[in-house]
């Protein structure tokens, strides 16, 4: 391998837009996230929808349309 091309690695800690706060290795020296471990639906059993910017408005409009017809 060569010497000196490759990014410096470090503990980096990462801040949830929910709160939480754990540490991880990173090339970065601090990471923000929207959705974590914590907050997940997968991960939490819980059903929520992130709607951004309407989308899944959108969406439902689009297809009501033509299950209607």
């Amino acid at each position: 391998m060569k010497t000196e091309i490759h990014p410096n690695y470090h503990q980096a800690p990462v801040h949830c837009a929910c709160g939480e706060t754990f540490t991880t290795g990173s090339t970065k020296k601090e990471l923000r996230v929207e959705i974590c471990s914590k907050c997940h639906p997968f991960f939490t059993g819980r059903t929520k929808l992130v709607d951004s910017a309407g989308r899944i408005d959108r969406f439902q409009k689009k297809y009501a349309k033509k299950a209607a017809k």
